[in-house]
């Protein structure tokens, strides 16, 4: 008998309205998938088209109290026992505020297994914003280090705003003090995976040149020209059951990033 299997969608769609006028959820739709993490869905609740709420699906947002700004969302095909929106609700005793009222975290609970998606914020506007994204990792790595000592699994889905080696942009030498692979991001991602966090991706295609963002400036997307920022990462015993990650095809262009695909042999 073939194990059970999960596959998980993560994809940054820069406006959920956009990717559905672009065909988005028909291309989910025949996916198959059993989870759907997005990022920066730029919409409050009253502007999620309908083709955006799938049937068969239990959907879940949070959103930025900044019109048009930021947000996420998670689809679950099985009810999740509990749904935490911000980091906040999970963790009352750091000062979550400033990232809360952005809409970045929505966490979902299974059994043994918690589902979270998640958007790091960029630092590429600002010195003020590139302090607040240092600040924000600072709390971020504690924060998912507490969240594992309660013995459940993790798969952390989001667009991290980070190009963790050189081989995760392709421009790396011009970008070496651009905001997303600074050497105190890096460093900080090192030791994400350094405390027992796993790369899904990178474990199964070690060596593989694959992004998953392209500048809109320059045919950068056409050129391939890009960096791998989105990610899905998990706890080992997540990734001992790693089945397949791939990046979708950049030519089927829903936003600047593609979705990101994984299957795990398990079932939530």
């Amino acid at each position: 008998m073939a194990p059970p299997l999960m596959k998980i969608i993560n994809c940054n769609v820069n406006g959920i309205r956009s990717a559905a006028a672009k065909g988005f959820f028909q291309w989910f739709s025949h996916q198959n998938a059993d989870i759907l993490c997005l990022q920066e869905i730029k919409a409050q609740a009253h502007q999620i088209p309908e083709e955006a709420c799938p049937s068969g699906y239990h959907a879940h947002f949070s959103h930025a109290e900044k019109a048009g700004y930021a947000g996420v969302a998670l689809y679950c095909r099985k009810k999740p026992l509990a749904v935490h929106e911000g980091f906040s609700s999970v963790d009352p005793t750091q000062d979550w505020r400033d990232i809360d009222t952005e809409g970045r975290y929505l966490q979902a609970d299974f059994e043994g297994v918690s589902i979270i998606s998640v958007y790091f914020p960029s630092g590429s506007s600002s010195p003020q914003r590139q302090a607040r994204k240092m600040s924000f990792l600072e709390r971020f790595l504690p924060f998912i280090q507490r969240l594992r000592e309660q013995k459940r699994e993790l798969i952390i889905c989001g667009d991290m705003n980070i190009a963790h080696q050189r081989m995760d942009l392709c421009n790396w030498r011009s970008n070496r003090k651009n905001s997303g692979f600074l050497p105190e991001e890096r460093a900080w991602f090192s030791g994400w995976l350094d405390a027992g966090f796993v790369d899904i991706y990178r474990r199964l295609h070690p060596r593989d040149i694959a992004y998953s963002w392209w500048s809109n400036r320059g045919q950068a997307r056409a050129k391939n020209v890009g960096w791998r920022i989105d990610y899905l990462i998990c706890t080992p015993g997540m990734a001992e059951c790693a089945s397949m990650a791939s990046i979708h095809d950049r030519k089927e262009r829903f936003s600047d990033h593609a979705p990101l695909l994984a299957q795990w042999e398990t079932d939530l």
